[in-house]
Protein backbone atom coordinates (compact mmCIF):
# COMPACT_ATOMS: atom_id res chain seq x y z
CA UNK A 1 0.00 0.00 0.00
CA UNK A 2 1.01 3.36 -0.99
CA UNK A 3 1.69 6.05 1.35
CA UNK A 4 2.67 9.63 1.70
CA UNK A 5 3.76 11.14 5.10
CA UNK A 6 2.92 14.45 5.42
CA UNK A 7 3.36 17.29 8.50
CA UNK A 8 1.73 20.66 9.88
CA UNK A 9 4.36 22.43 11.70
CA UNK A 10 5.92 18.93 13.15
CA UNK A 11 2.52 17.63 14.10
CA UNK A 12 2.76 14.41 11.39
CA UNK A 13 0.41 11.98 9.90
CA UNK A 14 0.53 9.08 7.10
CA UNK A 15 -1.77 9.24 4.35
CA UNK A 16 -3.11 6.77 2.25
CA UNK A 17 -6.00 6.41 -0.11
CA UNK A 18 -9.22 3.76 0.37
CA UNK A 19 -12.46 4.49 -2.26
CA UNK A 20 -13.50 1.19 0.27
CA UNK A 21 -12.63 2.44 3.81
CA UNK A 22 -15.75 4.69 4.56
CA UNK A 23 -16.61 1.83 7.36
CA UNK A 24 -13.36 0.12 7.73
CA UNK A 25 -11.71 -0.63 11.11
CA UNK A 26 -8.29 1.26 10.76
CA UNK A 27 -7.30 0.88 14.66
CA UNK A 28 -4.76 -1.74 14.31
CA UNK A 29 -3.33 -0.53 11.35
CA UNK A 30 -2.79 2.98 12.61
CA UNK A 31 -1.41 1.36 15.55
CA UNK A 32 1.40 0.14 13.90
CA UNK A 33 2.01 2.52 11.40
CA UNK A 34 2.45 5.28 13.69
CA UNK A 35 5.01 3.28 16.06
CA UNK A 36 8.72 5.61 15.57
CA UNK A 37 10.16 2.25 16.29
CA UNK A 38 8.89 -0.33 14.18
CA UNK A 39 6.35 1.74 11.70
CA UNK A 40 6.60 4.45 9.74
CA UNK A 41 6.22 6.97 12.82
CA UNK A 42 3.36 9.59 13.12
CA UNK A 43 1.01 11.32 15.28
CA UNK A 44 -1.77 9.44 13.28
CA UNK A 45 -3.30 8.14 9.98
CA UNK A 46 -5.18 10.33 7.89
CA UNK A 47 -7.45 8.07 5.41
CA UNK A 48 -8.82 9.97 1.95
CA UNK A 49 -12.22 8.09 1.20
CA UNK A 50 -15.08 8.95 -0.23
CA UNK A 51 -17.97 11.10 0.72
CA UNK A 52 -21.99 11.51 0.05
CA UNK A 53 -21.78 14.75 1.74
CA UNK A 54 -19.24 16.64 0.55
CA UNK A 55 -16.40 16.54 -2.46
CA UNK A 56 -13.98 14.23 -0.20
CA UNK A 57 -14.30 12.78 3.07
CA UNK A 58 -11.19 12.77 5.53
CA UNK A 59 -10.95 9.98 8.21
CA UNK A 60 -8.34 10.21 11.12
CA UNK A 61 -7.06 7.69 13.22
CA UNK A 62 -4.75 8.34 16.34
CA UNK A 63 -1.67 6.88 17.19
CA UNK A 64 -3.29 4.91 19.88
CA UNK A 65 -5.93 3.65 17.50
CA UNK A 66 -8.70 5.40 18.23
CA UNK A 67 -10.57 7.70 15.96
CA UNK A 68 -10.39 11.71 16.09
CA UNK A 69 -13.25 13.64 14.93
CA UNK A 70 -11.12 16.36 13.46
CA UNK A 71 -7.94 17.37 13.48
CA UNK A 72 -6.49 21.38 12.39
CA UNK A 73 -3.24 20.03 11.48
CA UNK A 74 -4.65 17.11 9.45
CA UNK A 75 -6.78 18.98 7.23
CA UNK A 76 -4.33 21.61 6.25
CA UNK A 77 -2.26 18.40 4.76
CA UNK A 78 -5.33 16.38 3.99
CA UNK A 79 -6.55 19.54 2.27
CA UNK A 80 -2.66 19.89 0.01
CA UNK A 81 -3.21 16.31 -0.55
CA UNK A 82 -6.07 15.87 -2.45
CA UNK A 83 -5.50 18.88 -4.85
CA UNK A 84 -1.56 18.39 -5.64
CA UNK A 85 -2.67 14.51 -6.42
CA UNK A 86 -5.92 15.99 -8.50
CA UNK A 87 -8.77 14.39 -6.56
CA UNK A 88 -9.93 18.36 -6.35
CA UNK A 89 -9.06 20.21 -8.68
CA UNK A 90 -10.84 23.69 -7.05
CA UNK A 91 -9.35 26.34 -4.62
CA UNK A 92 -12.31 25.78 -2.32
CA UNK A 93 -13.99 23.02 -1.12
CA UNK A 94 -15.76 20.73 1.16
CA UNK A 95 -14.67 17.76 3.53
CA UNK A 96 -16.72 15.63 5.38
CA UNK A 97 -15.12 14.95 8.90
CA UNK A 98 -16.99 13.45 12.46
CA UNK A 99 -17.27 16.91 13.37
CA UNK A 100 -19.05 18.22 10.16
CA UNK A 101 -18.00 19.89 7.04
CA UNK A 102 -14.70 22.09 6.80
CA UNK A 103 -13.93 24.03 3.89
CA UNK A 104 -10.45 24.59 3.30
CA UNK A 105 -9.47 27.40 0.51
CA UNK A 106 -5.95 26.68 -1.06
CA UNK A 107 -3.35 29.36 -2.06
CA UNK A 108 -1.16 27.75 -4.91
CA UNK A 109 2.73 28.35 -5.65
CA UNK A 110 4.46 29.45 -8.64
CA UNK A 111 4.99 25.77 -9.01
CA UNK A 112 0.95 24.59 -9.21
CA UNK A 113 1.68 23.06 -5.49
CA UNK A 114 -0.25 24.41 -2.41
CA UNK A 115 1.39 26.34 0.07
CA UNK A 116 -0.74 27.55 2.33
CA UNK A 117 -4.13 26.22 3.39
CA UNK A 118 -6.62 28.25 4.94
CA UNK A 119 -10.01 26.38 6.73
CA UNK A 120 -13.24 27.53 7.84
CA UNK A 121 -13.02 25.79 11.34
CA UNK A 122 -16.40 26.74 12.59
CA UNK A 123 -17.68 28.37 15.44
CA UNK A 124 -16.29 27.19 19.01
CA UNK A 125 -18.85 25.76 21.07
CA UNK A 126 -18.46 26.90 24.89
CA UNK A 127 -21.70 25.25 26.69
CA UNK A 128 -20.07 22.72 29.40
CA UNK A 129 -22.80 20.18 27.48
CA UNK A 130 -21.39 20.55 24.56
CA UNK A 131 -17.99 20.09 25.51
CA UNK A 132 -18.73 17.70 27.52
CA UNK A 133 -17.89 18.48 30.51
CA UNK A 134 -19.60 17.44 34.26
CA UNK A 135 -20.83 20.40 35.78
CA UNK A 136 -23.39 23.37 36.41
CA UNK A 137 -24.89 24.80 33.33
CA UNK A 138 -22.77 27.64 31.44
CA UNK A 139 -19.68 28.11 30.23
CA UNK A 140 -16.24 27.14 31.60
CA UNK A 141 -14.01 30.38 31.72
CA UNK A 142 -11.22 30.37 34.41
CA UNK A 143 -12.75 27.83 36.39
CA UNK A 144 -10.61 26.51 39.02
CA UNK A 145 -9.36 22.33 38.84
CA UNK A 146 -7.37 20.79 40.98
CA UNK A 147 -4.89 18.74 39.17
CA UNK A 148 -1.41 17.01 41.18
CA UNK A 149 -2.26 18.80 44.23
CA UNK A 150 -2.09 22.18 42.44
CA UNK A 151 -5.12 24.76 41.86
CA UNK A 152 -5.62 25.74 37.84
CA UNK A 153 -7.52 27.98 36.47
CA UNK A 154 -8.87 26.58 33.35
CA UNK A 155 -11.08 27.52 30.53
CA UNK A 156 -12.57 24.86 27.93
CA UNK A 157 -14.78 24.74 24.86
CA UNK A 158 -14.91 22.08 21.70
CA UNK A 159 -13.48 23.17 18.77
CA UNK A 160 -14.29 19.84 16.80
CA UNK A 161 -13.06 18.32 19.39
CA UNK A 162 -12.59 18.99 23.20
CA UNK A 163 -10.08 21.72 24.27
CA UNK A 164 -8.82 23.08 27.56
CA UNK A 165 -6.54 25.10 28.58
CA UNK A 166 -3.97 27.09 30.97
CA UNK A 167 -2.22 29.77 31.41
CA UNK A 168 1.25 29.74 32.46
CA UNK A 169 4.29 31.96 32.70
CA UNK A 170 7.20 30.38 31.13
CA UNK A 171 5.30 27.17 29.16
CA UNK A 172 9.12 25.78 28.08
CA UNK A 173 8.89 25.26 31.94
CA UNK A 174 5.72 23.49 31.92
CA UNK A 175 6.29 19.34 32.16
CA UNK A 176 4.07 17.83 29.39
CA UNK A 177 4.77 14.77 29.85
CA UNK A 178 3.96 14.42 33.38
CA UNK A 179 0.40 17.17 33.56
CA UNK A 180 -1.23 16.31 29.90
CA UNK A 181 -2.13 12.98 30.85
CA UNK A 182 -3.53 13.69 34.33
CA UNK A 183 -5.64 16.56 32.64
CA UNK A 184 -6.13 14.41 29.97
CA UNK A 185 -7.83 12.18 32.11
CA UNK A 186 -9.63 14.71 34.93
CA UNK A 187 -13.09 13.36 36.37
CA UNK A 188 -14.86 16.12 34.46
CA UNK A 189 -14.43 15.02 30.93
CA UNK A 190 -16.30 11.95 30.01
CA UNK A 191 -14.47 11.73 26.91
CA UNK A 192 -11.39 12.81 28.03
CA UNK A 193 -9.50 16.79 26.37
CA UNK A 194 -7.07 17.84 24.75
CA UNK A 195 -4.78 20.31 26.90
CA UNK A 196 -3.62 22.79 26.06
CA UNK A 197 -0.35 25.09 28.09
CA UNK A 198 -0.15 28.95 27.02
CA UNK A 199 1.89 31.61 27.75
CA UNK A 200 0.54 35.03 26.52
CA UNK A 201 3.56 37.07 24.79
CA UNK A 202 1.28 39.93 23.88
CA UNK A 203 -2.22 41.09 22.96
CA UNK A 204 -2.08 39.16 19.92
CA UNK A 205 0.51 36.50 20.22
CA UNK A 206 0.73 33.55 22.17
CA UNK A 207 3.00 30.27 22.74
CA UNK A 208 1.14 26.93 23.00
CA UNK A 209 2.39 23.04 24.08
CA UNK A 210 -0.41 21.27 23.70
CA UNK A 211 -1.05 17.43 24.92
CA UNK A 212 -3.40 15.41 22.36
CA UNK A 213 -6.15 13.06 23.58
CA UNK A 214 -4.66 9.86 22.04
CA UNK A 215 -1.49 11.28 21.13
CA UNK A 216 0.34 12.46 23.58
CA UNK A 217 2.94 15.54 23.45
CA UNK A 218 2.78 16.48 19.64
CA UNK A 219 4.38 19.65 18.50
CA UNK A 220 1.52 21.05 16.74
CA UNK A 221 -1.72 21.46 17.22
CA UNK A 222 -4.42 22.81 14.81
CA UNK A 223 -7.86 22.51 16.86
CA UNK A 224 -5.93 23.55 19.83
CA UNK A 225 -4.72 26.82 18.33
CA UNK A 226 -7.86 27.77 17.23
CA UNK A 227 -9.10 26.97 20.61
CA UNK A 228 -6.56 28.99 22.39
CA UNK A 229 -7.23 31.62 20.41
CA UNK A 230 -10.78 31.82 21.05
CA UNK A 231 -9.99 30.82 24.95
CA UNK A 232 -7.31 33.72 25.16
CA UNK A 233 -9.95 36.28 23.51
CA UNK A 234 -13.27 35.25 26.27
CA UNK A 235 -10.20 35.52 29.29
CA UNK A 236 -9.54 39.08 27.16
CA UNK A 237 -5.67 38.25 26.98
CA UNK A 238 -6.28 38.97 23.17
CA UNK A 239 -8.27 40.31 20.25
CA UNK A 240 -9.60 38.17 17.85
CA UNK A 241 -6.69 38.45 15.61
CA UNK A 242 -3.68 35.98 17.18
CA UNK A 243 -0.39 34.66 15.94
CA UNK A 244 -0.16 31.16 17.67
CA UNK A 245 3.60 29.97 18.30
CA UNK A 246 3.88 26.75 18.04
CA UNK A 247 7.76 24.52 17.97
CA UNK A 248 8.41 25.29 14.30
CA UNK A 249 6.28 27.87 13.07
CA UNK A 250 3.46 30.27 13.87
CA UNK A 251 -0.20 29.87 12.90
CA UNK A 252 -2.72 32.58 12.04
CA UNK A 253 -6.09 32.84 13.94
CA UNK A 254 -9.33 34.83 13.26
CA UNK A 255 -11.98 34.30 15.26
CA UNK A 256 -14.21 36.64 13.09
CA UNK A 257 -16.77 38.52 14.93
CA UNK A 258 -19.02 39.04 11.70
CA UNK A 259 -20.02 35.24 11.65
CA UNK A 260 -18.65 33.59 14.44
CA UNK A 261 -16.20 31.35 12.72
CA UNK A 262 -13.07 30.50 13.60
CA UNK A 263 -10.25 30.66 10.15
CA UNK A 264 -6.73 28.77 10.44
CA UNK A 265 -4.33 29.76 8.38
CA UNK A 266 -0.68 28.33 7.77
CA UNK A 267 1.52 25.69 6.31
CA UNK A 268 1.26 21.87 4.77
CA UNK A 269 4.23 19.77 3.87
CA UNK A 270 5.28 16.54 2.44
CA UNK A 271 7.74 14.77 4.39
CA UNK A 272 8.60 11.63 2.25
CA UNK A 273 6.55 8.96 0.50
CA UNK A 274 6.54 5.15 0.36
CA UNK A 275 5.16 1.74 0.64
CA UNK A 276 3.73 -0.31 3.26
CA UNK A 277 4.01 -4.08 3.09
CA UNK A 278 1.58 -5.74 5.13
CA UNK A 279 2.21 -8.29 7.52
Amino acid sequence: MKFVKMHGLGNDFVFFEDKQGVNTDFSELAVKMCDRHTGIGADGIIVIVPSEKADVRMRIINADGSEAEMCGNGIRCFAKYVYDNGIITKSEFAVETLAGIMKPKVTVGKDGKVSLVTINMGKPFMERTQIPMAGPAGPVVDEPVEIDGKTYKITSLLMGVPHTMTYVRDVDAVDLHHLGPQFETYKAFPRKTNMNFIQVLDNHTIKVHTWERGAGATLACGTGSCACAVGSYLNGFTGRSVDVQLYLGTLHIEYDEKDGNVYMTGPAAVTFTGEWLAD
